[in-house]
């Protein structure tokens, strides 16, 4: 039997802040719908445009574990006099497990919650407190055109949930960072960074046997499947999903380097971070086993929300137009 992971010898601090925050969300600001770096496990929101595609997710046992809330637009709420029987057929209730969301001021001024006697929802699980949310921006064009934020803007309350596709179970959570810290082990040099970060030769030694012990447990160090996905070389060692470079684990300790004049004091990013190989996108969970490797934070923004294949074509096609047009790519 594999070793007790609460028992093993404990990692640098920051590569054990490292691997934590793997279950958590991107980050959202306060004039968003989101909640801000919260756990993966959170509740999620869907919108009504896509409802009927994760109903089949549904069947296919996607059990959000604290809930959901389903997001309809004002404009398709108040022009469609079947709303309510159409959202009662789908199991969905204003109020209970669906709410309006504003956007604009467009649809604000058409349906002023206000003047239906609506209240703003507070609570994520039902009773929510209210039919409706709203995050309008501020205008300078109109009077009165301040930033409309109503509902789950209280300090201990802000964002409804988190962002469907982002969504991951405990469970699938709990194997993503057995499996990160493997692929972090399996650097050339890991061994050599542990131990100039803190570890002793034999809580480096124990800690990372009994990690690849919990994963081959789990089903979770399939070296054939690590290479085909892009998260190993065919030596075994770990790249970048991206531009395929060999990944020192020093990477995750280094922190990005500043162009001269506008360096930022505080700068947490380190050259190394999360990279999901298949991107997170609407009506599929990407945040899962063997879709999850680490990146250079550079190949990470120019990849951002395309996907590696979407943004390797796109770059073919880039140098194709420089090359035809005659310019020199050694230049520089």
């Amino acid at each position: 039997m594999p070793t007790d992971h609460r028992r093993l010898p404990k990692l640098p601090p920051l590569l054990e802040r490292k691997i934590y925050k793997t279950g958590q969300t991107r980050g959202a600001d306060d004039d968003e719908i989101y909640q801000n770096r919260v756990a993966s496990t959170s509740t999620v929101l869907i919108p009504y445009t896509v409802w009927d595609r994760f109903v089949l997710l549904s069947e296919n046992n996607i059990n959000f574990e604290k809930g959901f809330i389903v997001l309809v637009s004002p404009t398709e709420y108040f022009s469609n006099n079947r709303i309510s029987e159409e959202l009662n057929d789908r199991g969905l209730f204003l109020g209970k497990n669906t709410l309006v969301f504003y956007e604009t001021r467009e649809q604000w001024n058409a349906n002023n919650p206000d003047t239906l006697r609506w209240n703003p929802a507070q609570s994520r699980v039902y009773p929510f407190g209210g039919q409706y949310v709203a995050r309008i921006s501020a205008t300078t064009s109109i009077a009165n055109g301040g930033k409309i934020i109503r509902g789950f803007n209280t300090t201990s309350n802000k964002g409804a949930g988190i962002r469907v596709y982002e969504y991951a179970s405990s469970d699938t959570i709990r194997k993503c960072r057995f499996q990160l810290e493997a692929i972090i082990w399996l650097c050339s040099d890991s061994e050599v960074v542990a131990r100039n970060n803190g570890m002793i030769n034999s809580d480096i030694v124990m800690r990372k046997n009994s990690i690849f012990d919990i994963c081959e447990s789990m089903g979770l160090l399939d070296m054939e499947k690590f290479v085909y996905v892009r998260i190993l070389n065919k030596s075994g060692k770990t790249i970048c999903p991206f531009c395929l470079d060999e990944l020192s684990a020093q990477g995750f300790f280094n922190r990005m380097e500043q162009a001269e004049g506008r360096d930022v004091l505080d700068l947490t990013v380190t050259q190394l971070n999360l990279f999901h190989i298949q991107e997170l996108r609407m009506g599929i969970f990407n945040h899962a086993p063997y879709n999850l490797g680490w990146g250079h934070h550079h190949c990470n923004t120019v990849v951002k929300d395309s996907g590696i294949r979407e943004t390797l074509l796109w770059i073919a096609s880039v140098l194709k137009r420089n090359i035809d047009a005659g310019y020199d790519l050694n230049i520089g």
